[in-house]
Protein backbone atom coordinates (compact mmCIF):
# COMPACT_ATOMS: atom_id res chain seq x y z
CA UNK A 1 0.00 0.00 0.00
CA UNK A 2 1.81 3.45 -1.00
CA UNK A 3 2.30 5.10 2.24
CA UNK A 4 -0.02 8.29 2.12
CA UNK A 5 -3.21 5.90 1.64
CA UNK A 6 -1.89 4.14 4.59
CA UNK A 7 -2.25 7.88 6.52
CA UNK A 8 -5.47 8.69 4.83
CA UNK A 9 -6.99 5.32 6.26
CA UNK A 10 -5.58 4.93 9.40
CA UNK A 11 -7.76 5.31 12.08
CA UNK A 12 -7.81 5.26 16.10
CA UNK A 13 -9.02 2.11 17.28
CA UNK A 14 -10.50 0.70 20.53
CA UNK A 15 -11.94 -2.42 19.75
CA UNK A 16 -10.12 -5.54 19.37
CA UNK A 17 -11.14 -9.26 19.25
CA UNK A 18 -9.22 -10.85 21.85
CA UNK A 19 -7.23 -12.91 19.17
CA UNK A 20 -3.46 -13.29 19.32
CA UNK A 21 -1.51 -10.78 16.95
CA UNK A 22 0.98 -13.32 15.14
CA UNK A 23 4.78 -12.85 16.62
CA UNK A 24 5.87 -11.86 12.89
CA UNK A 25 3.37 -8.94 12.98
CA UNK A 26 4.55 -7.88 16.33
CA UNK A 27 8.36 -7.97 15.38
CA UNK A 28 7.58 -5.74 12.39
CA UNK A 29 5.81 -2.96 14.33
CA UNK A 30 8.53 -3.23 16.98
CA UNK A 31 11.64 -2.72 14.13
CA UNK A 32 9.36 0.28 12.64
CA UNK A 33 9.77 2.37 16.12
CA UNK A 34 13.22 1.55 16.53
CA UNK A 35 13.66 2.98 12.68
CA UNK A 36 11.96 5.83 13.70
CA UNK A 37 14.43 8.87 13.19
CA UNK A 38 16.16 10.42 16.51
CA UNK A 39 17.61 13.66 17.48
CA UNK A 40 21.60 13.63 16.77
CA UNK A 41 21.00 10.00 16.37
CA UNK A 42 20.78 9.28 20.28
CA UNK A 43 18.47 7.04 20.34
CA UNK A 44 16.92 7.60 24.09
CA UNK A 45 14.01 5.61 22.97
CA UNK A 46 13.24 2.19 24.26
CA UNK A 47 9.98 -0.44 24.35
CA UNK A 48 8.45 -2.15 26.73
CA UNK A 49 5.86 -5.24 25.21
CA UNK A 50 3.56 -6.27 27.37
CA UNK A 51 1.20 -9.52 26.74
CA UNK A 52 0.16 -10.29 30.30
CA UNK A 53 -3.78 -9.83 30.36
CA UNK A 54 -3.26 -8.72 34.01
CA UNK A 55 -0.81 -6.73 33.23
CA UNK A 56 -3.09 -4.79 30.33
CA UNK A 57 -5.81 -4.56 32.85
CA UNK A 58 -3.31 -2.60 35.30
CA UNK A 59 -2.17 -0.53 32.53
CA UNK A 60 -5.88 0.33 31.70
CA UNK A 61 -6.10 2.27 34.65
CA UNK A 62 -3.27 4.69 33.94
CA UNK A 63 -5.55 7.27 32.78
CA UNK A 64 -8.43 8.90 34.32
CA UNK A 65 -10.22 8.26 31.03
CA UNK A 66 -8.89 7.09 27.59
CA UNK A 67 -6.44 3.89 28.24
CA UNK A 68 -9.72 1.26 29.09
CA UNK A 69 -8.91 -0.34 25.37
CA UNK A 70 -5.83 -1.88 27.27
CA UNK A 71 -7.82 -4.32 29.07
CA UNK A 72 -9.27 -5.85 26.16
CA UNK A 73 -6.08 -5.57 23.46
CA UNK A 74 -3.65 -8.24 22.73
CA UNK A 75 -0.70 -6.36 23.87
CA UNK A 76 0.38 -3.04 24.34
CA UNK A 77 3.60 -1.32 23.49
CA UNK A 78 4.92 1.43 25.99
CA UNK A 79 7.21 3.87 24.72
CA UNK A 80 10.02 5.55 27.13
CA UNK A 81 12.81 7.65 27.11
CA UNK A 82 15.96 8.01 29.01
CA UNK A 83 15.75 12.07 29.75
CA UNK A 84 18.80 11.78 30.83
CA UNK A 85 20.73 10.68 27.26
CA UNK A 86 18.55 13.08 25.27
CA UNK A 87 16.51 16.31 25.29
CA UNK A 88 14.35 15.14 22.79
CA UNK A 89 13.10 12.00 24.21
CA UNK A 90 9.55 13.42 23.62
CA UNK A 91 10.28 14.20 20.40
CA UNK A 92 12.23 10.82 19.66
CA UNK A 93 9.45 9.06 21.35
CA UNK A 94 6.76 10.38 19.20
CA UNK A 95 8.42 9.61 15.99
CA UNK A 96 8.71 6.04 17.53
CA UNK A 97 4.95 5.90 18.17
CA UNK A 98 4.14 7.34 14.89
CA UNK A 99 6.00 4.59 13.12
CA UNK A 100 4.33 2.21 14.94
CA UNK A 101 0.77 2.92 14.19
CA UNK A 102 1.37 3.52 10.89
CA UNK A 103 2.88 -0.25 10.40
CA UNK A 104 0.07 -1.26 12.72
CA UNK A 105 -2.28 -0.19 9.84
CA UNK A 106 -0.12 -1.31 6.92
CA UNK A 107 -0.37 -4.72 8.41
CA UNK A 108 -4.18 -4.14 9.29
CA UNK A 109 -4.06 -4.41 12.89
CA UNK A 110 -5.92 -1.97 15.03
CA UNK A 111 -3.70 0.29 16.98
CA UNK A 112 -4.61 3.43 19.48
CA UNK A 113 -1.84 6.19 20.96
CA UNK A 114 -2.90 6.30 25.28
CA UNK A 115 -0.81 9.44 26.45
CA UNK A 116 0.81 9.05 29.55
CA UNK A 117 3.13 12.24 29.97
CA UNK A 118 1.30 15.07 31.34
CA UNK A 119 -2.11 12.96 32.13
CA UNK A 120 -3.23 11.36 35.62
CA UNK A 121 -5.13 8.24 37.03
CA UNK A 122 -7.91 8.67 38.70
CA UNK A 123 -6.35 8.46 41.82
CA UNK A 124 -4.54 12.15 41.08
CA UNK A 125 -1.19 10.32 40.15
CA UNK A 126 0.55 11.17 37.33
CA UNK A 127 0.03 8.81 34.84
CA UNK A 128 3.78 7.57 34.03
CA UNK A 129 5.04 7.23 37.63
CA UNK A 130 1.78 4.82 37.97
CA UNK A 131 3.13 3.04 34.69
CA UNK A 132 6.83 3.17 35.97
CA UNK A 133 5.69 1.28 39.40
CA UNK A 134 3.75 -1.43 37.67
CA UNK A 135 6.69 -1.99 35.14
CA UNK A 136 9.37 -1.69 37.38
CA UNK A 137 11.07 1.71 34.81
CA UNK A 138 13.92 3.21 35.99
CA UNK A 139 14.02 6.62 37.41
CA UNK A 140 15.84 8.14 34.80
CA UNK A 141 13.26 6.78 31.96
CA UNK A 142 10.20 8.80 31.54
CA UNK A 143 6.53 7.34 30.12
CA UNK A 144 5.83 9.20 26.48
CA UNK A 145 2.58 7.04 26.17
CA UNK A 146 1.42 3.91 25.16
CA UNK A 147 0.55 1.84 22.03
CA UNK A 148 -2.38 -0.19 22.35
CA UNK A 149 -2.44 -2.94 19.89
CA UNK A 150 -4.93 -5.80 18.62
CA UNK A 151 -7.10 -7.76 15.59
CA UNK A 152 -9.73 -5.35 15.46
CA UNK A 153 -13.32 -6.16 15.73
CA UNK A 154 -14.84 -4.31 12.85
CA UNK A 155 -13.65 -2.77 9.76
CA UNK A 156 -13.43 1.14 10.27
CA UNK A 157 -13.98 2.97 6.63
CA UNK A 158 -11.09 5.99 6.47
CA UNK A 159 -11.92 9.32 6.90
CA UNK A 160 -13.07 11.54 4.53
CA UNK A 161 -10.17 13.52 3.84
CA UNK A 162 -10.65 16.27 1.08
CA UNK A 163 -9.32 20.00 0.49
CA UNK A 164 -10.86 21.29 3.70
CA UNK A 165 -7.75 20.90 5.50
CA UNK A 166 -6.09 23.17 3.21
CA UNK A 167 -7.00 26.02 5.00
CA UNK A 168 -4.17 25.35 7.39
CA UNK A 169 -1.07 25.22 5.08
CA UNK A 170 0.16 28.66 4.77
CA UNK A 171 3.21 29.57 2.69
CA UNK A 172 5.38 31.99 3.35
CA UNK A 173 3.54 33.71 6.35
CA UNK A 174 1.10 32.79 7.61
Amino acid sequence: MELLQIMKNRRSIRKYTGKKIPSSKLDIIIQAGLLAPSSKNIRPVEFIIVEDKNMLEKLSKSKLSGAGMLSEASCAIVVIGDAGKADAWIEDCSLAMGYMLLMAQNLGLAACWVQERLRKTMSGEESGIYVKEILEIPEHYEVEAILSLGIPEKAEDPRNWDETEQNKVHWGKF
